[in-house]
């Protein structure tokens, strides 16, 4: 597709309230050219004013938003350049598939002929090339979605925004969307911003995640990264499963951390972490570093199995613990695995190198 033009998206220090109550509070980040990022994070977080505030739905109360060498902070909406997919898709019910994508280049005066010929352009990207004449009610929920996104980029905008574009899709669909929007946003080479709170769809799709909590950024990083660095408790809660285990700083020593827990028991960390002794802290561990065995070790906490569920290649093992608390593990299924009994004892060896330890909430680390 010709006319596409990759630009820098750069936010800083972007602030927003509501009735006096603060929805964005100092955001910046930047996505370079040609890439595609997720704005992430739970419902409210302000992830979607940022959002709107780049589309230029909403001006913000400060802060700057940079496309390339333009400064799109006093621009109207229709001459940012810019292209958005909406959730719900938005399309005009009254008018066909070929007449939807080329709404946008009729508003912006593009002559009759070159009309034509980017609406049959886009509609080959998009693979709908034998539904021009049908109405959206005809379409599948996945054929509206990529109509929507042949009508964003008809206009060759030199930044894509979608905002929880596959919330509305089925979970098979949404991943063959997901397939559908990588193979189109690497083909055209489009600087893109998605807006989800769906983490899978973030991991899977971007190639960096801006995560959000409250208004305020906790963390940007690759995907990997957040997953195996987060760099706070809430990261580490939002993206994956995470077990907690609430404890004291129990011995600091030169190459390693003894933790108390609260049901008594200790767990020895390889290295020496930054706190003071006595601090109250919460150590996690992702299900697939703990794994069962049968008899007492060193960082092995004694369980009762709850259930035992397969998940395609994985199983899943809810434990009991001890004290009541609740343990997650999780393993490789092979056709020998055996799958332990519910009411079982096992004992769940965690894998302390692969723990990560934050402050209690509302105690700061040394």
């Amino acid at each position: 597709m010709s006319g596409l033009i990759a630009n820098t998206l750069s936010v800083q220090g972007l602030t927003h309230s509501y009735g006096g109550a603060a929805a964005v509070d100092e955001v910046s980040f930047t996505v370079p050219a040609g890439e595609i990022a997720a704005l992430l994070g739970p419902s409210g977080c302000g992830k979607s004013t940022v959002l709107r505030a780049i589309a230029g739905l909403v001006s913000p109360r400060s802060g700057s938003i940079m496309l390339g060498d333009a400064d799109l902070g006093h621009l109207p909406a229709r001459e940012r350049g810019i292209g958005m997919v909406f959730q719900n898709y938005a399309l005009f019910p009254h008018l066909t598939v070929a007449e939807n994508i080329a709404y946008p280049l009729a508003c912006q005066h593009v002559g009759r002929t070159e009309r034509r010929e980017r609406v049959t352009e886009m509609l080959e990207l998009v693979r709908l090339a034998d539904y021009a004449k049908r109405l959206p009610r005809e379409l599948s929920g996945g054929q509206q979605q990529r109509v929507a996104v042949a009508r964003a980029l008809a206009p060759s905008p030199s930044l894509l925004l979608l905002d929880e574009p596959f919330g509305a899709l089925d979970r098979a669909l949404r991943f063959d969307l997901q397939v559908e929007m990588l193979r189109l946003q690497k083909t055209l080479g489009i600087t893109t911003l998605i807006v989800t709170h769906d983490q899978e769809e973030a991991q899977s799709l971007a190639s960096s995640l801006v995560l959000m909590n409250k208004g305020r950024i906790e963390q940007i990083d690759t995907p990997m990264a957040v997953y195996d660095r987060p760099q706070t408790l809430f990261v580490n809660r939002f993206i994956g499963q995470a077990n907690q285990f609430e404890a004291i700083v129990e011995t600091l020593e030169t190459n390693a951390t003894i933790l108390r827990l609260r049901s008594g028991e200790a767990l020895s960390l390889p290295r020496r972490l930054d706190f003071v002794t006595g601090a109250a802290v919460v150590a996690t561990c992702r299900p697939e570093h703990v794994s069962l065995v049968d008899a007492p070790a060193a960082n092995a906490l004694a369980a009762t199995v709850g259930v035992s569920v397969p998940l395609g290649p994985s199983l899943v093992h809810d434990l009991i613990l001890a004290n009541g608390g609740e343990l997650r593990a999780s393993q490789a299924r092979g056709p020998e695995t055996l799958v332990p009994a519910a009411g079982s004892t096992v004992f769940a060896s965690i894998d302390t190198a692969r723990c990560h330890v934050f402050p209690a909430p509302g105690t700061p680390s040394a």
